[in-house]
């Protein structure tokens, strides 16, 4: 049975994605100094090489690869491949620090009814994408039935108190 609205889970939120590495050292080297993340202990109870990441309310679990070797090797930038993003404060900021770091990237923008949304997409060791986006700037509009939404509580709070004045002034 298909439920077409609510939460028939009963899901809180995304704790964490996981990811296969060539070389755990490395990776975690990434997520520190390129994305700000911060290792967190994991469970001593694991026989196998790892570690755990936090930031930005989620985590990333690096799992050291059996066979690194057999790891498929980083491809082009593809913005239509798999990819985790997060949002920016300042996409010129993004931007400068990548070019400082001579990290590779392919920049893209969107534009939905006047609305203009900025992307970075940049590889991370083992060719697993990010993207960094100024994303907040398009709001989440359900298909049908729901109030629109958006991916910051600041632009959430700004739509709201618009929605409300259209109606007081209707």
């Amino acid at each position: 049975m298909k439920e077409s609205m609510g939460n028939p889970l009963h899901l809180k939120s995304l704790n964490h994605i996981s990811l296969v590495c060539r070389s755990v050292e490395e990776s975690m080297n990434f997520y520190q100094d390129i994305l700000g993340f911060v290792p967190i202990r994991r469970p001593g109870s694991f026989d196998f090489n790892g570690a755990w990441l936090f930031g930005y309310g989620i985590g990333i679990h690096l799992l050291q690869s059996e066979d690194p070797e057999s790891l498929p090797k980083k491809k082009e930038i593809n913005p239509k491949d798999n990819h985790i993003s997060f949002q920016c404060e300042s996409m010129g900021a993004v931007e400068k620090k990548l070019k400082e770091m001579e990290l590779e990237y392919v920049r893209a923008i969107v534009e939905e009814g006047g609305i203009y949304v900025e992307q970075l997409f940049f590889h991370d060791p083992d060719g697993f994408m990010i993207e960094i986006c100024n994303c907040d700037n398009l709001p989440v509009i359900p298909l049908a039935g729901e109030m629109p939404r958006s991916c910051s509580r600041l632009n959430l709070q700004h739509m709201q108190r618009q929605q409300i004045q259209q109606v007081v002034q209707q």
